[in-house]
C-alpha cells in the first residue's frame, strides 16, 4: 500500500504481510503489518524501518514522499527483526542521519550491524527531539516487550507511536480502527488485541500498569495511538489502554477452558460430561484439543477464561507431549488470577494428573483438587463422576471469580 497521512505531514509508510502464518511460534492466521512512520518537518525524521523481506516496499514508500538524502533523523523504538531488519539497507541510503534509541537499543544494534560509522544518540525517558514544528518525546518501556523498547510521543500531534504495545496481528487494507470496524467488527478487533496481549505481553502485567501510570502522570494528551502492528487507533485511542489495564489486572470472563489432548480417545470422552457439568452449572465453556488447535489460540482461550481444566493421558508415567508443550508455553507467560484443575486417563499407572498439579503449583495458580482420572476407557459410572467433577469445578470458578468483581 502507498503512504498514508495519519496526522499533518506524518505518514504511515509500512508494509502489509498477507502471507505470514508463523510469527516466532505465534500463529497469525490473519497475517500482520510492519508499521513505520515518516515525519516531514524541517528535520525529516523516520521512525523505525520494516522487516528485511519488505525493505523494497518500505523504501518505495519513503521515496514517494522524500529523497533519502533529505532525512535527518531515525528513531529506533525497538530492535526486533520485524522492525529493524531493514535498518542496514536504509542506512546505506542515508548515512547522514542521527539514530535515536535507548542504551539497550544501541547495544543490540551493535550485535546486528557494523555501527562504527553510524551516529547513534542514546535517549532516556523525557528526552526530546525538536524536528521543526513537531517535538518528539521519548518514553522508555523496558521489557514491553524487549529490554530496548521505547515509545515516541509527538507532542503537537498528540500522537503516541507505541511500538509493539497496543498492536494486533492483522493484515488489512484498513489503516485505522474505525475503518477496520466498518469492514469487519469491533469484536474482531478487540479479540486481536487480546490475542496479542495473551501470547506476547501476558508476563508483563505489573510493568504495563506502571508504564500506563507513568504516561498518565506525564500528562500526555493522546488523540491517536500508532502501534507497530495492525491498525492505528484514531476513533477510540484510549480503548487499547483501557483493555491493557483490565488485562494487566487479570480481569476476564466467568468462563472455563477445557484444554486437552488424547491418545486413544479416553481422555477425549471425559471432556464431554465434564463440559456438560460446567454448562449445567451456568458457566460458559470452550473445549480445545491441542493437536487440532494452534498453540497461540489455546493460550488465548486460556487467557479469556477464569478457570482452566487441563486433560492428558499418561504416557510413560508422564504427561502427554502436546500437553507438556502447552504447559511450557503457559509457564513462560507467567499467568495469574486463574483457577486450574486436571483430569486424564491411564493404562497401568497414572502420572499425568499429578504432574499437572505440580505445574499449577509451580505457576502459583489457584488449584482445584483433587483431579479426576480413569483407567482405560471411561465407564458410565466414570462419566457420571466426570459430570459431577465439571459441576463442582464450575462452582469453584464462580466463587473464585467473585474476588475480581
Amino acid at each position: 500500500m502507498k503512504a498514508i497521512e495519519i496526522k499533518p505531514n506524518i505518514y504511515w509508510i509500512g508494509a502489509i504481510d498477507w502471507a505470514v502464518r508463523d510469527f516466532h511460534g505465534y500463529v497469525t492466521p490473519n497475517g500482520t503489518t510492519y508499521n513505520n512512520y515518516l515525519i516531514l518537518d524541517d528535520d525529516v525524521t523516520l521512525i523505525d524501518t520494516v522487516k528485511h523481506e519488505f525493505a523494497e516496499i518500505g523504501m518505495s514508500n519513503v521515496k514517494s514522499l522524500v529523497d533519502f538524502s533529505k532525512i535527518k533523523n531515525i528513531v529506533v523504538n525497538h530492535i526486533e527483526n520485524d522492525h529493524m531488519g531493514a535498518l542496514g539497507i536504509f542506512m546505506d541510503l542515508m548515512p547522514q542521519v542521527t539514530i535515536y534509541t535507548t542504551g539497550r537499543g544501541k547495544q543490540g544494534m551493535e550485535r546486528f550491524f557494523d555501527t562504527s560509522k553510524w551516529n547513534i544518540k542514546v535517549v532516556k525517558t523525557g528526552d526530546e527531539l525538536k524536528t521543526g514544528k513537531y517535538t518528539l518525546q521519548f518514553i522508555e518501556t523496558p521489557m514491553l516487550h524487549w529490554p530496548d523498547s521505547m515509545m515516541t510521543y509527538v507532542k503537537e500531534a498528540k500522537l503516541l507511536i507505541s511500538q509493539d504495545a497496543f498492536g494486533q496481528h492483522l493484515a488489512t487494507t484498513a489503516r485505522f480502527d474505525d475503518e477496520f470496524v466498518e469492514c469487519a467488527s469491533h469484536a474482531e478487533l478487540e479479540d486481536a488485541v487480546i490475542d496479542y496481549y495473551a501470547n506476547i505481553l501476558m508476563p508483563f502485567g505489573r510493568l504495563i500498569k506502571s508504564k500506563i501510570k507513568q504516561i498518565k502522570d506525564m500528562g500526555l494528551e493522546i488523540e491517536m495511538i500508532a502501534p507497530d502492528h495492525g491498525v492505528i487507533w484514531r476513533k477510540e485511542p484510549m480503548r487499547p489502554i483501557e483493555m491493557y489495564l483490565d488485562m494487566a489486572e487479570g480481569r476476564t470472563n466467568l468462563r472455563v477452558a477445557i484444554i486437552y489432548d488424547t491418545m486413544w480417545h479416553s481422555t477425549e470422552i471425559m471432556t464431554q460430561p465434564i463440559m456438560q457439568g460446567i454448562k449445567d452449572e451456568g458457566v460458559d465453556c470452550k473445549v480445545i484439543k491441542l493437536r487440532a488447535t494452534p498453540m497461540s489460540v489455546a493460550i488465548k482461550e486460556f487467557w479469556k477464561s477464569r478457570g482452566v481444566l487441563v486433560g492428558s493421558p499418561t504416557l510413560n508415567n508422564e504427561v502427554f507431549p502436546s500437553v507438556a508443550e502447552f504447559i511450557t508455553h503457559l509457564r513462560g507467560l507467567r499467568p495469574t488470577n486463574r483457577i486450574a484443575g486436571a483430569f486424564g486417563s491411564y493404562g497401568w499407572g497414572g502420572g499425568a494428573v499429578k504432574w499437572l498439579y505440580q505445574e499449577f503449583e509451580h505457576m502459583k495458580l489457584e488449584r482445584f483438587e483433587p483431579g479426576i482420572q480413569v483407567q482405560y476407557r471411561p465407564s458410565s459410572e466414570d462419566e457420571q463422576k466426570c459430570y459431577e467433577f465439571g459441576r463442582d469445578f464450575a462452582k469453584a470458578v464462580k466463587d473464585y471469580h467473585k474476588k475480581f468483581q
